[in-house]
């Protein structure tokens, strides 16, 4: 990192925060000061709009099964200057009794149940998503990321809206960098948050580590704009979201959505398969622990076919299956639907149901096709899994995240490096709270 970079990202940084030189007035618990951990990844993603027509707080995330929950997104603008554009959900609506409606210096929303999420759980460390799809849409990206002071006002406004939550690192789910130029750009704007990160930590938390990752594709018409292996270097490690391999709106034919392996015996239904995406970053240089596996809880729907590899219904809008809140999707705690039968193809080693009298086909992961993701993850050295997203999951025996963690081999194989408390230069009193002992 040329040293005129790391000053410009410093200098943002102390004029923003305030935070270079300061020393915090608390004392960081003793459980809390590391992070490093050689146990596995058990993440989640957790968006802030469920908290509106679905009903789901923070305060039902299962802790107990997770390490990492990825709270997204927030957005950016051409610039690079990062923003929550709902702060009603992130640190205004009231979730709980605790909250204390109408004062703008106290945090309550997602961003007040997940501090209190981390204090009574050390083990789960909470991140701040930038982007999304949605969010992506644009050119704010590559616009930031393609000159030092667009990526110099990312990382520092990253950093002070993370520090503002009192959360634990940083998270980029850019979809996606459309050529190699950008994909460069991305690695100069990773460079640039890490060094802001490690300056934050060398000011307010010596010895800490702040994590960053970045989501990433699994279809090779995007992770090979990357370079991957420099990449890698940068980041804690990637999210590789390993499912919509295909849907009624792009797909010609019925496919698995989230399979390991191809199944050559059904020509057209594992066009993308898990084991090709992580074989090829492994052989781009990315170390296999750094590689996190995406599973869906979800599940994709196709209307009017016979079965799987086969035609189905237009995917106009018009012809979608319902869905449960989005048009062709369902939830996997809907699954299977009434009349469906769950069946197993054992070639892709993944799942799916077939309603024989409604002619309808639905891709998703269960608890079994979750077990086998999670034998092949140990196998293969990988660093543990995550789910798109939280609302989504059963309860109970059900739940594909207690799934995974009992695959994994329970809590003790998790990892169990700490979270950080101690923000005394959080806008918020609740957050600067937190690290007081």
């Amino acid at each position: 990192m040329p040293s005129s970079l790391s000053k410009l990202v410093l200098t943002g940084l102390s004029l923003y925060l305030g935070l270079t030189g300061a020393t915090s007035t608390h004392q960081q618990p003793e459980k809390r000061g590391s992070n490093t951990s050689s146990g596995y990844v058990n993440g989640v993603y957790f968006g802030s709009w469920v908290v509106y027509d679905r009903q789901f707080n923070p305060s039902r995330l299962p802790v107990d099964h997770l390490t990492h929950v990825f709270y997204g997104f927030v957005n950016l603008d051409a610039q690079g200057n990062v923003h929550t554009d709902d702060s009603w959900a992130d640190v205004e609506k009231i979730l709980d009794n605790g909250s204390q409606a109408g004062d703008a210096t106290y945090a309550a929303g997602c961003v007040g149940q997940l501090n209190t999420l981390k204090k009574a759980h050390p083990h789960v460390k909470v991140l701040l998503s930038i982007g999304g799809w949605t969010y992506s849409q644009n050119d704010n990206f590559p616009t930031a990321a393609n000159t030092t002071t667009g990526r110099a006002t990312f990382a520092k406004s990253a950093v002070s809206l993370m520090n503002d939550y009192g959360f634990d690192g940083i998270d980029i789910d850019w979809e996606y960098p459309k050529n190699e130029t950008q994909g460069k750009d991305f690695l100069e704007l990773l460079r640039t948050v890490r060094v802001a990160l490690d300056e934050y930590a060398k000011a307010n938390a010596p010895g800490h580590h702040f994590l960053l990752t970045i989501a990433a594709s699994a279809g090779a018409d995007h992770y090979n704009l990357l370079p991957l292996a420099a990449i890698a270097e940068q980041i804690d490690f990637f999210n590789l979201m390993a499912y919509d391999y295909s849907g009624d709106r792009f797909s010609t034919l019925t496919a698995h959505q989230a399979n390991l392996f191809p199944n050559p015996n059904i020509p057209g239904s594992t066009a993308f398969s898990i084991d090709a995406a992580v074989q090829a970053y492994i052989a781009k240089g990315v170390p296999p622990n750094k590689i996190i596996l995406g599973m869906p809880i979800y599940g994709r729907a196709f209307t009017d076919t016979d079965g799987l590899g086969k035609p189905f219904r237009g995917a106009s809008l018009a012809n979608q299956t319902a869905g449960s809140w989005e048009a062709g999707v369902y939830d996997y705690k809907a699954l299977p639907r009434e009349g469906a039968v769950e069946e197993w193809d054992d070639v892709a080693k993944a799942s799916y149901s077939y309603d024989a009298r409604a002619r309808e086909l639905i891709s998703y992961d269960t608890v079994r096709s979750v077990r086998n993701k999670v034998d092949y993850l140990k196998d293969k050295g990988l660093g543990g899994g995550f789910f798109w997203e939280a609302s989504a999951d059963s309860p109970g025996d059900k739940s594909l995240i207690k799934a995974s963690c009992d695959a994994l081999g329970g809590q003790g194989s998790l990892d169990q490096g700490g979270n950080w408390l101690d923000y005394p230069n959080s806008r918020f009193t609740n957050i600067r709270a937190n690290g007081a002992v």
